[in-house]
């Protein structure tokens, strides 16, 4: 389950992209998906960083618990949305012409 903070932080970031899109960005779509994939890999590196200071007990279990929940959600996120493009690619495909 995701955390309100957590959904709450998303809901704003995905926000200020949309806004930021519209502003005049030459990117768009693209760039949206970029920067969420980076985020992703960050999240990711972060949760591997402190899983091995957790083995080399240089991190607190909570720390490495939390890095670790945050890069799963973060690709759960990632797999959710690539779903519904697909899904979403699909049904175009499906329309009659």
């Amino acid at each position: 389950m995701v955390a309100p903070i957590q959904a709450a932080s998303a809901y704003g970031n995905a926000i200020k992209r949309a806004q930021g899109a519209g502003a005049g960005d030459t990117g768009g779509f693209a760039e949206m998906v970029q920067s969420a994939l980076s985020d992703t890999l960050s999240a990711s590196k972060t949760g591997e960083k402190k899983t091995l200071q957790g083995v080399a007990r240089k991190a607190d279990t909570l720390d490495v618990a939390s890095a670790i929940n945050n890069a799963e959600l973060t690709l759960q996120s990632v797999v959710a949305v690539r779903d519904r493009v697909i899904q979403a690619y699909q049904e175009v495909i499906r329309m009659p012409i």
